[in-house]
Formats: structure tokens, sequence, C-alpha cells
């Protein structure tokens, strides 16, 4: 039996965090889920996923943030992290980038297909 890969979904959109756990479930992985930048980075450094989806605008903590607390870390600077946004704002995805963010999805430009053969194009590098 193969192993399974981990997914930690950090997104408080609830509906969006559904779809997405439910498809990739369907794909095989095994999916953990976070409602904002804190919870996650929590979840990330005790489960060790192997690739993170995280949203950029969320309460408590936002993405940026738990993203540069992450890479603080001896095994999160290297995990893989794809940002999902709703911006199109280029310099939160250039911070983002500096910061060692592998790809990131703008929300309203892709669909659950796009993001299923993102994650499975980094996991299989």
């Amino acid at each position: 039996m193969e192993n399974k890969k981990t997914i930690l979904i950090i997104e408080d959109e609830i509906s969006l965090q559904n779809i997405l756990k439910k498809r990739l479930e369907r794909e095989n992985f095994l999916v953990l889920e976070a409602k904002n930048g804190e919870e996650g980075l929590d979840i990330a450094l005790r489960e060790r996923p192997d690739l993170i989806l995280l949203d950029i605008i969320m309460p408590v903590m936002d993405g940026l943030t738990m993203l540069k607390k992450l890479r603080e870390n001896g095994w999160g600077k290297n995990v893989m992290v794809i940002l999902l946004t709703n911006l199109s704002d280029n310099e939160k995805i250039a911070e983002a980038v500096v910061h060692g963010t592998y790809d990131y999805l703008v929300k309203s430009d892709w669909k659950i297909e796009d993001v299923v053969a993102k994650i499975r194009e980094k996991l299989e590098k």
C-alpha cells in the first residue's frame, strides 16, 4: 500500500475548504484543515504535511504572516506551499514568492481540477 500524501488546507472560506477537501480525498490524499494562519501553523508544524494550500487573507493570522513563521522552522522552510488568493495583488504575491512559495492560484481564475493538477505536479517532482 502506498503512502498517502498529506495536504493541509488553510482557508477561512468554509465552502471552498469543503470543496477542496472532498475533491482531494477523492484523489486519495489525506487532508488536514485549518481556518486561519495560527491554527494552520500549529497543524503544519505538528503534522508536517507534504504540501500546504494557503489562503492569504484570513482572520487571526493572515497567510503571509503564517508563511514567514513557517519558513523560520527547520522543517517548515522547505515544505511546499501553494497560495490561494483572491488578490491579483502583485505586491503580496511578490512578497510570498520571496518567502518561498512554490506557486499561487488566484481563486477567480481556477477550477478545482487545476488545483489538483498543480498539487500532483508539485508532489511528483
